[in-house]
């Protein structure tokens, strides 16, 4: 049996992995719809509303990670 503070923690991880997995496809759609390649975010100069959904997605990670 797991206490409530664990279920809670559990249900909250994977709530992020859901949104972190939807953000990344979003922003991978994002990149090739205006020509780039997505493997190559890191070393590319983004556009400010490619630059938030970044911003939004490594912001999910830090959180996610910070839960493990």
């Amino acid at each position: 049996m797991t206490n409530p503070e664990e279920s809670n923690l559990q249900s909250r991880r994977c709530e992020l992995e859901k949104k972190l997995f939807a953000l990344d496809e979003r922003l991978r759609r994002e990149l090739l719809a205006r020509g780039f390649d997505p493997a190559q975010y890191n070393n590319l100069a983004l556009t400010a509303p490619l630059a938030k959904l970044y911003m939004e997605r490594e912001s999910l990670r830090e959180e996610l990670e910070s839960l493990n």
